[in-house]
This record gives structure tokens, C-alpha cells and sequence, in this order.
């Protein structure tokens, strides 16, 4: 029985879907006006294994995931590129959806872009208003009144009192209140043209916290079953959702007994580097294109689920060099075995029991991928049809992560993807016949300097019956 930790209860929570069987999905996804780095990889990656796990456990699910292409950041970098909006956002929608592709990611059902539901979100801020849960202040934008809705805070866990807007927004001359936050923004002279819509209010664009409600109302419904997003999200981009969505829903007086906007709340912890959040404003952050070109994209994914999904992560070379010989051990084990066919699994088999329960348990993956360094020893140490029956069991399981589904030589043999310090296949199987040669002559003591040497290059020499000698990088 699959248990999520819910950020709104604060607690683990058996997982019950609105609809038996059925689970809707939204994720926050990216502001496209730049390159994705690893902090967006670690979103992609873990929501992936989410959907991946609900439909291997038998749940349809629609994946919906936004693209913000319309906001502050935005603009500045068009105006500065001087490019328009749409030739900016489209260029690094393509590049986010190249990254996601290079690491082996499922796209989701739906990506909507903020641009496409202005009307959506026009509509929201006119109820808003309609329940006085909204105003248009001096300056032109529209704010949501805070204070006005008494569920505030209850996703973060913080009071009024404690709230410290300084921290949070810019206050505008036009708020009633300093909390408050803007639903729409009134047009500035200087902004392009390509920057601003009609509406009731004027000529302006919405604030970023509408979109997200408008989108995911429109595609999956008033009432959803999972929203995800990275740990900065929490607050108060999430608060605010949820105070849009079910203010526009219910207005000032909702009630205990209304459904709530969404019923569980997923966030995936910070990267850090060296001990410090990743962030833009400290230079500390890695391109996902940039790290796949020295390390293979299972090695990135890898790394990334071998913590809990809600666990920060220090990121560093070495941290991923160790992912990376852990993935060498298993698919070392996989590369005994005469076939790389996975069979379908046997509910009852232990190891299927112990990885699924690590799975229902709030995704813990940590844990699951543990069962597969488990089997590895156990394949070690088997023969016969047994062995293969193991082999078959750890790819399977490995599957519903996206683990282990090539040909382990392939990857064992594999270099680094820069490759400029890398011996050539070439030259390494020429040194192997140099080796069988030495044997073969008696030369015994030339046959280890080969080796040694080799393995001093980084490749690793396994002698098997019959004479024949696998090699695999260290």
C-alpha cells in the first residue's frame, strides 16, 4: 500500500486517488529563459520515478508538468538579447526538452505554457475579485488580499506574524497590505509589446503564482490528486496557489468539509554544493549539458535517486564518480549472465516483496536501490538457472527506475563522455594481444606489467575460461 508524504499534513499518508486507479499530476516545471542545471535535473528525475512507479503499480496517470514563459527573468533576458519573448522561450524549451531526453526521461502527457491560458488566469483573478479576495491598487496591479483568506499559511506552517514580506516580494505602493502578493501586473512603459495583454485591469501580464493555478485547474480540474515541485517552492509559491485556487473556489468562508484544491503535496529537496543551496545569485550551479558531457546520463540519474527524494544532496565530482562505480558493480554482476532478457516478476519472490515495499514507502528509493546491490552479491555467488532467474529479477526491478536496461558490456566499456583521457577500444584490445602473447610465450612477467599498466589507465582485465580475457573500465 503506497504511503506519500504529504507536505500539507506534515506526515506519511496511505495514498487513495480521487478516482480508484486514476491519478492526476501536476509538477511545477521551468522559466525557460535559460540553460536547465542539476537542480531542475533532480525535479525531472524524481517526478519521473514517481510516474514511472504509480503506472508499474497500476495506476493510469496524466503527468502534466508547466512551462513558465512569460515573467520577470524573462523579459530582462529578451530585452537584453534584444530578441523577442517567443524566439527566447522557444529556444530554451527546446534545449530543457534535449536535456530531458538526453537523461532518459519520460516527457509529460501535458506541457502547458503560462501564454496559452491568459484568459484562464483572467478568469480566476475575476472571481477573486467578485469574493473581495482581490483589488486593483494605485499602480495599476492586482493583489491578492492575504489576510483575507484565513487558511493562509497552512502548507508552510507559517503564521501572519511570522511572515516577513521584506524577504519575500517587493512591496508595491499600490498593496493594501505588505503580504499581499500581485495576480496581474499593470504594464510599464519601458516593457515590450510582446509583454502585455488586455484585460479588465488594463494592458499587463500576470504575476507567476496565477499561472500555475490556472494551468493546473484547466488541464486536471479544481480538485487533483499530487502537485510537486523543489523545496524552494514550498512558500511561497505553493502557498499562494493554494490560497488562489481555493479562494477563487470557495471564497472567504471555506469550510472543513470542501474539497481542497490538491490532497497531496510532494516537494523534492535542495542540491547543494559544498555544503551551500545551489543557487544562481552564489555562481555555484552546473548545467545539465555541462555534466553530461564528462558523465553518462544513468550515472547522473543514478546519483540522484540513491538519496531520498525529499533528503538535500551535495553535489561534486566524486559524489558522482562513486555513482558511477556503483552502477559498474551491478551491471559487472548483470554481465555474467549469457542473456540480458528480463521475464516478468513474480509477486510472491522476495526480493520483488522487499523492493516494492521500499517503493510504497513514500518512494524510498535509497532503499530499493539497495535490494539491487543485494541481488548483485547473491548473482556473484549463483549458478545455473537460478543465476539467470536472479538476472532477470534485477533488471526488471531496476526498469521501473530506468536502471540497467543496456548491454552491461556496452556500459562497462564504456569511456568518458569528454573521452580525452580515455585509452581507445583499440588500443586496449591491441594490449590484451600483446598480453595473450606474452602468456603464451612464458613471459609471464611481461603479461602483468600489461596489466598492471592497463589498470593504471583505468581498465580492469577479468581472465575467463577457454583462454579469453573481458575488460571493463575501472
Amino acid at each position: 500500500m503506497l504511503q506519500i508524504y504529504n507536505t500539507l499534513s506534515r506526515s506519511k499518508q496511505v495514498f487513495k486517488p480521487i478516482v480508484p486507479g486514476k491519478v492526476k499530476m501536476y509538477v511545477c516545471g521551468m522559466t525557460v529563459y535559460d540553460f536547465c542545471h542539476i537542480g531542475h535535473a533532480r525535479v525531472m528525475i524524481v517526478f519521473d520515478m514517481v510516474v514511472r512507479w504509480l503506472r508499474s503499480s497500476g495506476y493510469e496517470v496524466i503527468y502534466v508538468r508547466n512551462i513558465t514563459d512569460i515573467d520577470d527573468k524573462i523579459i530582462q533576458r529578451a530585452v537584453e538579447n534584444g530578441e523577442p519573448i517567443l524566439a527566447l522561450t522557444n529556444r530554451f524549451i527546446e534545449a530543457m526538452q534535449a536535456d530531458s531526453d538526453e537523461l532518459g526521461l519520460m516527457r509529460p502527457d501535458q506541457e502547458p505554457r503560462a501564454t496559452d491560458y491568459i484568459r484562464q488566469m483572467q478568469g480566476l483573478i475575476g472571481r477573486l475579485i467578485e469574493h473581495e479576495l482581490a483589488y486593483q491598487g494605485d499602480d495599476g496591479d492586482v493583489n491578492f488580499a492575504v489576510r483575507l483568506f484565513p487558511q493562509y499559511g497552512q502548507l508552510s506552517g507559517k503564521s501572519l506574524d511570522e511572515l516577513n514580506a521584506g524577504e519575500r516580494v517587493a512591496i508595491g505602493g499600490g498593496k493594501r497590505d505588505p503580504l499581499d502578493f500581485a495576480l496581474w501586473k499593470g504594464s510599464k512603459p519601458d516593457e515590450p509589446a510582446d509583454t502585455r495583454w488586455k484585460s479588465p485591469w488594463g494592458e499587463g501580464r500576470p504575476g507567476w503564482h496565477i499561472e500555475c493555478s490556472a494551468m493546473s485547474c484547466d488541464v486536471l480540474g479544481e480538485h487533483f490528486d499530487i502537485h510537486g515541485g523543489g523545496a524552494d517552492l514550498q512558500f511561497p509559491h505553493h502557498e499562494n496557489e493554494i490560497a488562489q485556487s481555493e479562494g477563487a473556489l470557495y471564497g472567504q468562508d471555506r469550510k472543513p468539509s470542501d474539497a481542497p484544491f490538491v490532497n497531496y503535496w510532494m516537494h523534492n529537496g535542495h542540491i547543494r554544493v559544498n555544503e551551500e543551496k545551489m543557487s544562481k545569485s552564489l555562481g555555484n550551479f552546473f548545467l545539465i549539458r555541462d555534466v553530461l558531457k564528462s558523465f553518462d546520463p544513468e550515472v547522473l540519474r543514478f546519483f540522484m535517486l540513491r538519496a531520498h527524494y525529499r533528503s538535500p544532496i551535495n553535489y561534486s565530482d566524486a559524489q558522482l564518480e562513486e555513482a558511477r562505480s556503483g552502477l559498474v558493480r551491478l551491471y559487472t554482476a548483470l554481465a555474467q549472465t549469457p542473456t540480458s532478457a528480463s521475464a516478468p516478476l513474480d509477486s510472491g519472490s522476495p526480493w520483488v516483496q522487499r523492493f516494492t515495499a521500499a517503493m510504497n514507502d513514500d518512494f524510498n528509493t535509497p532503499e530499493a536501490i539497495a535490494v539491487l546491490f543485494d541481488l548483485a552479491t547473491e548473482l556473484n555467488r549463483t549458478q545455473g538457472d537460478e543465476k539467470l532467474l536472479l538476472a532477470s529479477t534485477m533488471r526488471s526491478l531496476a526498469g521501473v527506475m530506468n536502471f540497467l536496461q543496456r548491454d552491461p558490456t556496452t556500459f562497462l566499456q564504456a569511456g568518458s563522455r569528454d573521452g580525452h583521457l580515455d585509452l581507445s577500444v583499440e588500443s586496449i584490445e591491441v594490449q590484451i594481444a600483446a598480453r595473450v602473447a606474452a602468456k603464451q610465450a612464458k613471459d609471464f612477467a611481461k603479461a602483468d606489467e600489461i596489466r598492471k599498466d592497463l589498470q593504471k589507465q583505468g581498465v580492469v582485465l577479468e581472465d575467463k575460461p577457454g583462454g579469453i580475457t573481458e575488460w571493463r573500465r575501472a
